[in-house]
């Protein structure tokens, strides 16, 4: 004879583990076979005993993950035509879509012949004392075949395209500022954002054709802005959130944050010292 049980789990315990309150409803479902003699007469030995329990899913939010106190965000009207696919779908503003991968370079600043503008965005400013992090990993950031929309091999102009730097877990990260603006006093546009992840336009335009592109992964991106910028990508990207230079736009997740700055769409060197640590 086989019997269905559906357990209730104690509300003590789940809480104890997820470490959170309830927010939904959630069943645990277990199966005995053979096991069972029939508990009434009426019960036949080839029907299916069900009880049933609820018990609570409890969601949490990490202490890295929390609002920044003070902080609002407004929005500027996007210059030309939105991005012509899902901002989520589209490579040059979705860095998850390329992805990168550890490679073996300098953990620092270096040298790299040729021009420099004056007006590049500082990443100093990513942190509220304007240090020269501790660069913990270096990356390669994959190429985009747009023949096949789909990944191509890893870049390789630059010897590093993405910069894994030193952070303390939770603490508030900030938009470098620039010689440049955008309009209202605002630095730059966000084009994506995501729970982990956002990507940074220093230009008015939903793309990243002209002037500057800034990535910042590992990232808790702050409440409060990503829900605006889901609320204006949903209305069809007319509009789309804008900030301010210095402004705390997220926490870092953990220990470390990925960082990849582009020019006219080309992936830079993002340790590059004339062109983003000047002075430095």
């Amino acid at each position: 004879m086989k019997a269905t049980l559906l357990l209730l789990a104690g509300w003590g315990v789940l809480a104890a583990l997820a470490g959170g309150a309830a927010s939904s409803r959630a069943m645990v479902e277990t199966r005995a076979v053979d096991a069972w003699q029939p508990i009434a007469a009426e019960v036949g030995a080839s029907e299916v005993i069900t009880w049933s329990a609820y018990l609570p899913f409890v969601a949490r939010t990490t202490d890295e993950c929390q609002p920044i106190p003070g902080e609002e965000y407004g929005t500027l009207d996007v210059t030309g035509p939105p991005t012509d696919r899902p901002a989520e779908q589209h490579a040059d503003l979705n860095l998850a879509l390329r992805g990168y991968e550890v490679t073996d370079a300098e953990l620092g600043l270096v040298d790299i012949g040729g021009g420099s503008d004056p007006n590049a965005p500082q990443l100093r400013g990513l942190f509220t004392d304007h240090r020269t992090p501790t660069f913990t990993t270096v990356y390669k950031v994959y190429d985009w075949n747009w023949g096949c929309n789909c990944r191509g091999p890893l870049l390789t102009q630059y010897e590093v395209t993405l910069a894994g730097m030193g952070v303390a877990p939770g603490e508030t990260i900030h938009v470098p500022s620039s010689g440049y603006e955008i309009g209202g006093g605002y630095e730059v546009l966000v084009l994506y954002a995501t729970e982990e992840r956002i990507t940074l336009k220093y230009t008015p335009n939903d793309n990243v054709v002209y002037g500057y592109t800034l990535h910042v992964e590992h990232v808790c991106v702050e409440p409060s802005l990503l829900a605006l910028y889901q609320e204006w990508n949903a209305l069809g990207r007319g509009h789309l959130p804008a900030l301010e230079a210095g402004q705390a736009f997220g926490r870092a997740r953990g220990g470390e944050i990925g960082v990849a700055i582009r020019d006219v769409g080309t992936f830079m060197d993002p340790r590059s010292q004339k062109d983003w640590w000047q002075g430095r």
